[in-house]
């Protein structure tokens, strides 16, 4: 029986960012809408964690969403995923994309983004989250996700406020 691979160095919003892109691919959304949507699942996690640090106010982060939902209103379409509404917009190829300041947001930079943060251990690890993602009907994966997530995420110490006091060994399995 061969050892374990070591745990990877990461930290959590790049590893929600590729579990939440996962869960979207296994839902039937297209890779590259797949990425913006990840982005934006991590991206709103992060935001709620520092309005609990109070690292952010939550009115000023209030009203710059209501500011960006009165621009897009006309033309908005949202995608649930994870327990969360994601505003998104067509791209030029006519695939949707979160929006990200009124515009549709980059797959390539979300892709760029993983890449480094996973380095060559990429593939393993979206290869272990395929796996968890495909042991479940989509519907039950994108209603339960982000528990699992909860169960996987690499663990913080209490009061760790930055990605450098943040990053901890991964391992790739639920606990």
């Amino acid at each position: 029986m061969s050892d374990p691979s070591p745990p990877i160095r990461v930290n959590r919003a790049p590893v929600l960012t590729l579990w939440a892109t996962v869960v979207a691919e296994r839902l039937g959304y297209p890779p590259e809408t797949a990425l913006t949507l990840g982005r934006f699942v991590a991206g709103s996690s992060a935001r709620a964690k520092a309005r609990r640090l109070g690292i952010i106010e939550e009115t000023q982060e209030a009203e710059e969403r209501r500011a960006r939902a009165a621009e897009l209103k006309p033309r908005r379409q949202a995608v649930r995923l994870l327990g969360r509404d994601i505003p998104v917009l067509p791209a030029d190829d006519g695939t949707l994309r979160a929006e990200d300041d009124g515009k549709p947001a980059s797959a390539k930079s979300v892709q760029s983004y993983i890449a480094r943060a996973f380095g060559n251990r990429l593939g393993e690890a979206r290869a272990t989250m395929e796996a968890l993602a495909a042991s479940l009907p989509p519907e039950e994966l994108n209603r339960i996700g982000f528990r699992l997530y909860e169960r996987f995420r690499p663990e913080v110490p209490e009061g760790a406020q930055g990605c450098a006091e943040g990053a901890s060994q991964w391992q790739c399995q639920a606990r």
